[in-house]
């Protein structure tokens, strides 16, 4: 474990009406009696001078010494809390530094409250989903995470696995009892329960993911369908420039809004076309880079002009594995209804389009396809519905926050399980796959856990947390 002192400002860079300088370190009482005059009673909020070298007060205000291990590293902190103003700050964390202590690298504290086994690895990553949360929903999940709930169901897991394993190695080192291990043990019904708990727990995972990272959602189609009509539509904002001239749009346009919690990052991208035009092809190379990230795509249409040959040719140049909704917009110019319809159900039809016949050559193409209008906002609340189902968020109140290191734990350790279940009543290769289940979820926690992962996770913490 790190026995040097680290410090660094723990309040957000800029002016405020209150500034934080935090300290951790394994003896701090020098460094206090340095900067405060004198000692500090623990856990009290104390005013005092902020003394530099010379004994000239930097600042005044508030002291407040945890002493370790009741702190928030395990080890002594002491938070100066003073002004503000970003000179005064510097002055403050200049001279903890001047008497031994070390600026802190990005996440130290919390890596340290890790390692001094106040966290475990789940929680010290809730910490940064917390303070990053775009949204309330992802804010309470995180604290849900922070709170241990998630690792709760990890250890219930692991403890499983445990007791499974020793049943299982108690037999190995006992070969001549005649004990009938699968029935005995019950083998086949415990995995059975322990697969279910971690589908359930992935399930939740999965949702806390969204929550953490969101989903990014590419609005694609021909020029002057309407695609940054739907962005402005909802954006809430004028954030696209729409015209009636086709290839206005030559570089993606990004807006973050919230759907039920859901952070989504919505992109408008350039009209997909063959074109002359220099400038709108580098638009339309970036269009389909944007829509490789992508998690769904939304193909626009004009209802004026239906789905065709175009539509086609970018349906079949979509990634596979990529989710799409056909959407058929300008349905005002249309006469058309907004909804939902099924490809087995043409919207050209009298019975769908309230008799306008006109509508009967409408082309068509396999798979469901919205009606809406962007313009006058009719079938957009239906359309935040079909996002979301798409991306397949369900709200609830017992989600947690997790990562995409930890839905590929919970997989990786369901295999596992599944692996061990075909190789029964093999007992060595049985044991085998459920130590490497338990390792899987090891790491989620930190049980398990490289020096690099750590370096990973706790690199991306903002300086002074």
């Amino acid at each position: 474990m790190p026995t040097d002192t680290i410090a660094a400002i723990a309040t957000a860079p800029g002016r405020g009406g209150v500034g934080v300088v935090r300290v951790s370190g394994r003896a701090l009482a020098d460094l206090i009696a340095a900067i405060a005059g004198r000692g500090l009673l623990p856990r009290q909020a104390t005013r005092v001078d902020f003394l530099d070298a010379a004994g000239h007060a930097i600042d005044s205000g508030l002291a407040l010494y945890f002493p370790g291990p009741n702190s928030y590293t395990g080890e002594d902190v002491v938070e100066w809390q003073g002004h503000g103003g970003p000179v005064i700050l510097q002055l403050l964390l200049a001279r903890c530094l001047d008497l031994g202590a070390r600026l802190a690298e990005p996440g130290e504290f919390t890596r340290r409250a890790f390692e001094n086994g106040k966290l475990d690895l789940a929680q010290a990553e809730a910490v940064a989903d917390l303070i990053d949360a775009a949204t309330a929903t992802a804010a309470r999940s995180a604290v849900r995470s922070l709170q241990g709930e998630f690792s709760g169901e990890i250890h219930r897991l692991v403890g499983e696995l445990t007791e499974l394993r020793a049943l299982t190695e108690a037999t190995l080192d006992f070969p001549d009892e005649e004990i009938d291990f699968l029935q005995s043990a019950d083998a086949f019904g415990r995995l059975d329960r322990l697969r279910q708990r971690l589908e359930a727990v992935f399930a939740r995972a999965q949702q806390g993911k969204l929550l953490q990272s969101g989903a990014s959602v590419v609005l694609v189609g021909q020029p002057n369908v309407g695609k940054s009509s739907l962005l402005n539509r909802l954006a809430g904002d004028e954030l696209a420039i729409v015209t009636p001239i086709a290839g206005t749009t030559r570089d993606a346009v990004r807006s973050h809004l919230q759907l039920d919690g859901v952070p989504i990052n919505i992109i408008d991208t350039a009209g997909l076309r063959e074109t002359d035009d220099e400038v709108e092809q580098i638009g339309i190379e970036r269009s389909w880079r944007e829509i490789e990230r992508a998690d769904l795509a939304l193909l626009l249409a004009d209802a004026q002009h239906g789905l065709g040959a175009a539509e086609q040719a970018i349906l079949d140049r979509l990634p596979p594995e990529l989710p799409r909704l056909l959407i058929i917009n300008k349905i005002d110019l249309a006469g058309l209804p907004a909804g939902r319809r099924n490809a087995t159900e043409p919207p050209g039809t009298a019975a769908q389009d309230g008799g306008d016949s006109r509508r009967a050559d409408l082309p068509f193409l396999a798979g469901a396809r919205l009606f809406l209008s962007a313009k006058t906002g009719e079938g957009i609340d239906a359309l935040r519905r079909e996002i979301l189902a798409i991306i397949g968020w369900n709200a609830s109140e017992d989600i947690f926050i997790a990562r995409e290191r930890h839905l590929r734990a919970l997989h990786d350790a369901a295999s596992h399980i599944d692996l061990a279940h075909a190789q029964l009543p093999r007992l060595e290769l049985f044991a085998e796959e459920l130590r490497l289940a338990q390792q899987r979820l090891g790491s989620i926690t930190g049980e398990v856990s490289a020096d690099d992962l750590l370096g990973e996770i706790f690199g991306r913490f903002c300086i002074g947390k």
